[in-house]
């Protein structure tokens, strides 16, 4: 009788249910029982995550008009916040991408988790490219206008021309046919690939950002208007990263 810690070696070196895994059901230990219990929890965990990328590789594939018709995703980070640039992604998948096993909407997933498959997305993809809008930008044009206009220099950037672009929520002007899809990096691939390259990006300049002012605890806040960035403004003022259009921004710049 092979004992629990040669039977969990076992479970963990097993991809897939197999007909000995069916006599530990009748084994007395509860150690056993624990092992198969947790072997099968992360099979059908395994299995889900495998339904979603597939789901998620059959929505991109519908817009494809003919065989090895090239897909772009297209989103955004950084948007709401009160500093920071708008980081805006596209980024163009094979067909087949078993390594993306996991990739959600960015928001849903662990920094760990983000870092990791933005390295992988940079590995395999077909082509990527990501543009920075400033704040300066964002002042200039509106959030709205600077989003679009950065998701279309990303478009633009891209060194292979996708034949059609996908787009979160935004509708774009470029050079191929575009779709504005709602929620789209919870449905299409492409698009939540390019909303991790996006906030992985985002993310690492606002920690910079930090370093050079960390009164305002960018690091943590990444630039939102929390209570605590919202205090640092009233006490130093905005920097020369901070969105003077924003509300409470302008407000304290004119009572200044």
């Amino acid at each position: 009788m092979k004992t629990i810690k040669e039977i969990s070696k076992l479970l963990q070196q097993t991809t897939h249910p197999e007909q000995w895994m069916t006599k530990l059901e009748d084994d007395h230990r509860a150690g056993v029982k624990k092992e198969l219990q947790k072997w099968y929890r992360n099979y059908e965990k395994k299995q889900q995550l495998e339904q979603m990328l597939q789901e998620k590789i059959d929505f991109d594939a519908s817009y494809k008009t003919f065989s090895g018709a090239l897909v772009a995703g297209v989103d955004e980070a950084g948007r709401g916040p009160l500093a920071g640039p708008v980081v805006c992604a596209a980024v163009i998948l094979p067909d087949e991408a078993p390594q993306l096993l996991g990739l959600n909407d960015s928001k849903k997933l662990s920094l760990l988790e983000r870092d990791r498959l933005s390295t992988i997305i940079k590995e395999i993809a077909i082509s990527y490219s990501v543009h920075i809008q400033s704040a300066e930008r964002i002042d200039q044009l509106n959030i709205f206008a600077a989003t679009r206009e950065s998701m279309e220099i990303a478009v633009n950037n891209l060194n292979v021309k996708p034949n059609v672009v996908l787009v979160d929520a935004m509708k774009l002007q470029v050079d191929c046919e575009t779709e504005s899809i709602i929620k789209g990096d919870a449905q299409s691939l492409a698009i939540a690939a390019a909303s991790i390259l996006a906030k992985t990006t985002r993310d690492q300049l606002m920690d910079r950002l930090h370093e050079e002012f960390p009164m305002y605890n960018f690091k943590k806040n990444v630039g939102y208007g929390t209570e605590e960035h919202v205090n640092a403004l009233h006490l130093y003022g905005p920097c020369k990263h901070h969105r003077k259009t924003f509300e409470p921004i302008k407000t304290i710049l004119e009572g200044r």
